[in-house]
């Protein structure tokens, strides 16, 4: 097994951990993956983990003499890098299979740029999107929605939940799993009791719930999907972000105290869902004038309607430089003058 950090400082999260749950006010602050005391986590042999921070999803590559499998691409403006840690590792086999948990930009932008370097490349997605993928329809995904970017890419077959896999020696069971994304899944081999969990179960929470978003109730799926998780029972889950991690008990009861806290008051979601979308700005492009950050923010549709939502139509621009100021005052970025710029 290898489990390479790629970039160790890295952010797992934007939750709050220096209070209480229950506390309020909150203030903002920072888990680095590279301070968490873990114990040791031991892999497969056949699966390799590439964890690469909070830009780019974690990717796991599994492989045996004849054929391996890559689950989830990571961010296109990493793709290059992707594409070397893949090669690297292969050693001049084949990649024969793209596997996508679900179709956010941090997780499949690194799609077209490994279609382009191994051209036999066979890519399956859930099935929710496929209809937007192929022919490639952009209103539809949600990328124009979250602001960021990802290349056009083709698939050849979909990820269908109940459907199992045989990738490095392992049989693989496909999971529905909606609440982050209503079309994602969690992959489980039950025989190395493994869980690829993507956003759905991180070591101190869980990924935006972007239903919500829209004005869908999903904190319930959110729940039943981390009652599906508990029912799996594995012993050890390779997360979306963050080192892969076997404390499964206490992650799930701190996703379940963080879901509790959302559903009674999901004004608390939208707020860090927000500041999220700006650190992932900023963690894209470094560094930005302020004046562009908010005309980025307010011609988002997610962050246009969060801003509306919370204090009406035409207060957009103040609601999101009081989430830069709630950044900086938490030490994720930083501003001088009309500059802002990302801080690790």
């Amino acid at each position: 097994m290898l489990h390479c950090s790629v970039n160790p400082a890295s952010i797992a999260t934007l939750y709050d951990l220096g209070q209480d749950i229950d506390s309020a006010p909150r203030s903002l602050s920072l888990l680095f993956t590279m301070h968490i005391a873990r114990p040791p986590v031991t892999l497969p042999p056949s699966v390799r983990v590439f964890e690469r921070g909070w830009l780019s999803s974690n990717n796991i590559l599994v492989q045996d003499v004849h054929h391996a499998a890559l689950i989830d691409s990571g961010y296109c403006s990493h793709s290059d890098q992707t594409v070397a840690l893949v090669k690297n590792a292969l050693a001049g086999q084949a990649l024969d299979l793209l596997l996508n948990t679900h179709l956010h930009s941090d997780h499949c932008g690194g799609n077209a740029a490994l279609q382009a370097a191994y051209p036999a490349l066979q890519t399956q997605i859930p099935p929710g999107l496929a209809h937007a993928v192929q022919p490639w329809t952009p209103s539809q995904l949600s990328f124009d929605a979250t602001g960021q970017s990802c290349p056009p890419f083709h698939i050849d077959a979909t990820l269908q939940p109940g459907s199992t896999l045989t990738l490095g020696g392992l049989e693989w069971q496909v999971h529905a799993a909606p609440g982050h994304d209503p079309h994602s899944v969690v992959i489980f081999a039950p025989q190395a009791r493994l869980l690829i969990s993507a956003d759905a179960l991180w070591e101190n929470g869980f990924g935006v719930v972007f239903p919500e978003l829209e004005g869908e109730d999903a904190f319930d799926e959110v729940g039943a999907t981390l009652d599906l998780i508990e029912d799996l029972k594995p012993l050890t889950v390779i997360p979306g972000h963050g080192a892969p991690f076997i404390a499964v008990t206490q992650a799930l009861e701190t996703a379940r105290k963080r879901l509790d806290y959302f559903q009674r008051q999901p004004e608390r979601h939208r707020n860090y869902a927000a500041k999220v979308l700006l650190k992932f700005k900023l963690l894209e492009q470094q560094s930005m004038h302020v004046d562009s950050l908010v005309e980025w923010a307010v011609s988002t549709s997610y962050m246009k309607q969060m801003a509306t939502s919370v204090q009406g139509a035409g207060s957009e621009r103040a609601l999101v430089l009081d989430w830069l100021a709630q950044l900086v005052q938490a030490g994720a970025a930083e501003q001088d003058g009309d500059q802002v710029r990302n801080r690790d």
